[in-house]
């Protein structure tokens, strides 16, 4: 039991603490103003064209599984997966804890 105990610690310590990180939404801005606001909009929520996403207060969770979907090639968009490749995972998850936190037109329809 104390092996397993400690087998589980280790790999804890190898991969949750990585993803445990806490975002930082002031760099999540800086980032997303140098590479995502000339498509959605300085706060993501006014995109330059009507296909383009609405990023501003979409869930944090999506947008760090379509970031990181578009950079490993699972979803499929020329222009997101050549902007994604340029991202690190804390590029990916601090701008998406900033477009989460802003306030947009995303409602939860019932």
């Amino acid at each position: 039991m104390n092996k397993l105990t400690l087998m589980l610690f280790a790999l804890f310590a190898v991969f949750g603490f990585s993803s445990m990180a806490i975002a930082d939404s002031a760099a999540g801005q800086a980032k997303a103003k140098q590479v995502c606001a000339a498509c959605h909009g300085e706060n993501g929520d006014k995109p330059l064209q009507p296909e383009y996403a609405i990023l501003a207060g979409q869930h944090r969770d999506y947008l760090v599984k379509a970031l990181n979907d578009y950079k490993s090639g699972a979803r499929k968009n020329a222009i997101m997966g050549a902007q994604a490749q340029t991202l690190t995972r804390d590029d990916i998850r601090d701008v998406a804890e900033w477009f989460s936190s802003r306030s947009g037109p995303l409602a939860v329809k019932h």
